[in-house]
């Protein structure tokens, strides 16, 4: 049994110490990140063949595993050169790493084992295309509103994604490309898949602060540093979707799109319409700002 688009030609995996074709690759019926989701994860930016941002991504790797009582696998530099090999053996320039670590394989109870398991480690990487992030960025998305199900403790970066799963397809089924997510008291807490800002009438770059209701995202820290260095003025803080909706520009970041213009939220034109001017410049700061990691290379 294949499961869509599982075995494309030259595809090749990480998976527990063995780069496999994508067909064969695969984990134990019983491993916890398959039977409970009880795994985090990360997704690295990949440029000109390098990972960006590493230190950054391994630093909320690491703060995610130790909320959850889950041992590194392996140390920084050794998951570096995993990633870094997986990206050189599927022929990568323009793309993304996938990173999850589980807690690894036991028979199917809920307590956390004592003492630890060896986690599981999967690695994939992919190429991106260039023309429709291009696009995204020249010409803008819509999103929605839904609101906010998910756990308490969205900080934490699991693989139990059913929520926003949910919030993305109905997204999708609305022709819009991304769904901001509203907590309980009214304020946008972030996108299914990323991180959420808008800009003030009078130029300021708002977005929400960080809590257990958001993801701190890496692209959103980068962002943040990148504004500060341009000496663009930031305000972190909650907002509501009227505020959003009447806001001169909006735009979401991850790292598959940073500083993507948001043009329209729940139907309704943010600004003229158009991608603005705050977002523009803000995305040129990041792209200078961020850096990739001279020091990784294949195994």
């Amino acid at each position: 049994m294949t499961c869509g688009r599982r075995n494309p030609p030259g595809r090749i995996a990480y998976v527990d110490g063995r780069y496999l074709n994508h067909g064969e690759a695969g984990v134990h019926v019983e491993d916890r990140g398959l039977q409970f989701g009880d795994a985090v994860y990360e997704v690295f930016r990949v440029e000109n063949a390098k990972l960006y941002d590493f230190a950054d991504h391994m630093e909320r790797l690491e703060r995610s595993l130790g909320e959850l009582f889950i041992p590194m696998p392996m140390s920084r530099a050794a998951l570096g050169h995993v990633m870094a090999e997986t990206v050189r053996r599927n022929r990568v320039e323009f793309g993304l790493v996938y990173l999850q670590i589980t807690r690894g394989c036991r028979r199917r109870d809920f307590p956390i084992p004592d003492p630890p398991l060896t986690p599981t480690v999967i690695v994939t990487a992919h190429g991106l295309d260039r023309e429709e992030i291009a696009c995204r960025l020249r010409e803008g998305v819509a999103v929605v509103t839904r609101p906010d199900i998910r756990w308490g403790r969205c900080d934490i970066k699991t693989t139990q994604l059913l929520a926003g799963l949910l919030a993305k397809t109905h997204a999708r089924r609305k022709g819009a490309f991304e769904a901001w997510l509203v907590d309980q008291d009214g304020y946008i807490t972030e996108g299914a898949s990323s991180n959420a800002w808008i800009v003030t009438a009078d130029g300021k770059i708002v977005t929400r602060d960080l809590s257990r209701a958001i993801l701190p995202g890496v692209t959103r820290r980068v962002m943040l540093e990148a504004a500060a260095a341009a000496k663009m003025a930031v305000e972190v803080r909650k907002f509501t979707p009227a505020e959003a909706t009447g806001a001169r520009e909006a735009f979401l970041t991850s790292s598959t799109g940073p500083a993507v213009p948001v043009i329209s939220i729940d139907g309704a034109a943010v600004g003229d319409g158009r991608p603005g001017p705050v977002t523009k410049r803000i995305a040129i700061h990041y792209f200078r700002h961020s850096r990739p990691d001279d020091n990784l290379g294949p195994t």
